[in-house]
């Protein structure tokens, strides 16, 4: 039932919105989240499609971009001059991106292309985070799965990004988003001249970040650069159970302030490691614990990967570290809608003042397969929240949390399923300073498992069900 009514209110945004500007997106004045033109609170979440201008016609790219919109994801991350024989193979309308592999000269014909994608995103209510070009195509390095062809130096890459800030200052729907999985290190000089380009042509209209490789942060080259509107972290495939809180944690403590949110963490179905034959695959569970750990701990939003949808496999490719699944039937994958429900948890309590708060947590000795997460809106150290949320990977029946944080003396009790989306209210309860689930609210088996979320309420807030977006009109 649920479904069906996302389903039928989506379709009536769609006949709202056609022909219609999404509004355009800043970083909110308190320098954590984004916002939309409007003041509305803008989560970030994505969904991994790199070469969808590339390997998408235009009819599997619509039903593509309806697929991803029908389940929760306002981003769609994509990359021009593609990895996967970007410069070399044309997109499906035979057309390649650059004449002559030049920058200087991209193809009016494969931007066309690009052009309708994008208004294609628009008319499903989608933003773009666009990389202008994978980083192969400026960091020379040997790769051992894909062919680099190095094409930029510093004058084309202002060149071109002076190109595409022009080319959509007029678009909303736009995010700009430098880097590629690659070190930027002995190259800040070219992605300067790029930012400066994007800058320029858009007239500062468009947020900018960079996506860096594997285990690191944007932070580490650019934080200090007024071009990057906000930090993006990969902590990509290497492990289970999944860190990727110590580097949201370091970015989201550093000065000046900027949001921060994990850009690449694990991707469903992709083999642990890169080495499936002995690790096996990540699976939804996976996913679930990094994209919690990761904006509980202060990220401003989320991205989801498919091994088999960033790069658009079909029957018979050559697959990259995946599950032999088509595209097409892994955009059903369980995770993939079930990044939707984190979304819908977020908006469904006050957005801006959300801090993260492991102090909250009075028996925190766990590991990293049961690491609890906290967060809870109001001011750090001080008694002022109105709610409290924890992911638990585990059921756990020894989690005790200090509610003296919310000044009520009574409280609302909820267990989150961050599979399914359900909400089941527990019941009010006296506050007494902290708080442990009593085994008549214990989980039982039948509600399944493992991974849970406990939402805390001040009971005189009379919030809805978690899950329930405050912001909707």
């Amino acid at each position: 039932m649920k479904k069906t009514l996302s389903f039928f209110v989506l379709y009536l945004f769609f006949i709202s919105a056609n022909g219609q500007h999404l509004p355009s997106l800043s970083v909110h004045p308190a320098k954590r989240y984004l916002q939309t033109e409007n003041g509305m609170p803008f989560f970030y979440l994505g969904d991994t499609s790199w070469e969808l201008f590339h390997k998408l016609n235009f009819q599997d790219a619509a039903y593509y971009l309806r697929n991803r919109a029908s389940k929760g994801y306002n981003v769609i991350q994509s990359v021009l001059l593609a990895e996967l024989n970007g410069l070399t193979v044309p997109n499906k309308n035979g057309h390649l991106p650059l004449i002559d592999q030049n920058p200087s000269t991209p193809n009016e014909e494969y931007f066309k292309d690009v052009d309708k994608v994008i208004e294609q995103a628009e008319q499903y209510g989608l933003y773009m985070a666009i990389l202008p070009t994978w980083g192969a195509h400026v960091v020379k390095e040997v790769h051992p799965l894909f062919p680099n062809i190095q094409a930029f130096n510093k004058e084309n890459a202002y060149t071109y990004g002076l190109f595409l800030g022009k080319r959509y200052k007029d678009k909303n729907n736009i995010i700009w988003v430098l880097g590629g999985d690659r070190d930027p290190a002995g190259y800040e000089e070219v992605w300067d001249a790029m930012a400066k380009g994007l800058k320029e042509g858009c007239g500062k209209r468009h947020l900018v970040s960079f996506h860096p490789r594997g285990y690191m942060t944007s932070s580490t080259s650019f934080h200090d650069r007024k071009w990057l509107d906000f930090n993006m972290i990969q902590s990509g495939h290497a492990r289970r159970y999944n860190d990727n809180h110590r580097l949201i944690s370091n970015d989201y403590h550093l000065e000046p302030v900027k949001p921060v949110f994990d850009s690449e963490p694990c991707y469903e179905g992709n083999g642990i490691g890169f080495n499936a034959e002995l690790n096996g695959f990540f699976n939804d569970y996976d996913v679930r614990y990094a994209a919690y750990q990761a904006v509980f701990s202060g990220a401003f939003g989320h991205a989801y990967g498919h091994s088999s949808v960033w790069c658009m496999y079909d029957n018979g490719e050559q697959r990259y570290g995946g599950i032999d699944v088509p595209w097409i039937k892994a955009l059903e994958a369980p995770g993939a809608s079930q990044m939707g429900y984190l979304k819908d948890l977020m908006l469904s309590r006050p957005f801006f003042s959300r801090i993260p708060d492991q102090s909250v947590l009075l028996n925190n000795d766990t590991q990293a397969f049961d690491r609890l997460a906290a967060t809870r809106d109001g001011s750090p150290s001080k008694n002022d929240a109105s709610y409290i949320m924890v992911y638990t990977p585990i059921v756990n029946g020894n989690i005790s949390i200090r509610t003296g944080v919310i000044a009520s003396k009574q409280l609302s009790v909820w267990l989150f399923n961050p599979r399914s989306g359900i909400a089941y209210p527990l019941g009010v309860c006296e506050n007494k300073g902290s708080f442990s689930l009593p085994w008549e609210w214990r989980i039982r088996e039948e509600m399944g498992g493992p991974d849970w979320v406990i939402v805390i309420d001040d009971a005189q807030k009379h919030y809805p069900a978690p899950g329930t977006n405050l912001y909707k009109n």
